[in-house]
């Protein structure tokens, strides 16, 4: 006998879990600091899993059913307080025991900052991981002022990650320097524009991204960067603009990324609930951790 669901059902916040054998991780990581645009990125953890009150763990379209799936809690990094240079070996601490025992981690930003602790985090050689971004920057930005959420990218090739192992989707005209695309294109990362994933589509774009690097590498990290979505459509953004993908390509592609078995770890960066206009931002991102979990079970 089913229990009536006439006041409630079940959420995605209850797949939620403090049990550390689930096959999913997911942890936030408050990183607000070294911000170009000051906001509060800190925020977005706490505001992503009051959100996920709010959806539910069916998705009728393709009778996705997310029911079963427990997804381990990890709490909040302690960074909160922490510049990014400071925060890489803390996180990094908090990251890598979650990445070798759970078969994916979410980590919920925080400002794009976190993206190279994560890196790192899954493989400290920086040789054997693959980096795909969906974002409207390339994040590329000179590093001689102090890493900020602008050069997260530029940081990891300094660290020795080879450029070969990036591959960047979702970029905008006009959000960029010509600098930074010289800087792509010399190091060989692999680029496609917004205009680029609008003609044959955001999904394939990443798929081919994705195949690209699983060529390369053993494993995968996503930067989920939730600029690269129309600036209309994601007023908790700071760095959006218009001419983004759109929310529901970009959960496409976020279900398509999730399913591949190399895909070992997820980060949702740039969402600043202090920015946010009728919860819009909100409900986009705990959408984004639904269509995640939707993606896994693919696999």
């Amino acid at each position: 006998m089913h229990e009536s669901d006439c006041r409630s059902w079940l959420s995605a916040a209850d797949l939620l879990t403090a049990d550390g054998a689930a096959p999913v991780a997911l942890i936030g990581a408050p990183m607000g600091l070294g911000s170009i645009t000051p906001g509060r990125c800190d925020l977005g953890p706490e505001t992503v899993r009051a959100a996920l009150k709010r959806m539910s763990v069916y998705d009728l379209e393709t009778e996705t059913d997310l029911s079963a799936l427990r997804v381990f809690d990890a709490g909040d990094a302690d960074i909160a307080d922490l510049e990014p240079a400071a925060s890489l070996a803390p996180l990094k601490a908090c990251l890598a025991p979650l990445m070798q025992k759970h078969a994916l981690t979410l980590i919920l930003g925080g400002n794009n900052a976190i993206t190279r602790p994560a890196v790192h985090a899954l493989d400290p050689t920086l040789q054997r991981v693959g980096l795909l971004t969906l974002d409207a920057h390339f994040d590329l930005r000179d590093t001689d002022c102090g890493l900020t959420n602008g050069n997260p990218l530029q940081a990891l090739l300094e660290d020795g990650m080879p450029g070969a192992h990036i591959a960047q989707i979702g970029l905008l005209p006009f959000a960029n320097t010509k600098r930074a695309h010289e800087k792509a294109k010399a190091a060989g990362i692999n680029v496609a524009p917004a205009a680029a994933c609008k003609a044959q589509g955001l999904g394939a774009i990443a798929a081919n991204a994705l195949e690209r690097l699983a060529s390369r590498c053993e494993m995968i990290h996503v930067d989920f960067d939730i600029d690269v979505i129309e600036r209309g459509c994601m007023p908790g953004a700071p760095g959006a603009r218009p001419g983004g993908v759109s929310p529901q390509d970009f959960f496409d592609a976020t279900r398509l990324i999730c399913a591949h078995p190399k895909v070992r770890s997820i980060d949702l960066t740039e969402f600043d609930p202090s920015l946010d206009v009728a919860s819009i931002s909100a409900l986009t991102a705990a959408r984004f951790v639904c269509e995640a979990l939707a993606g896994f079970l693919r696999r």
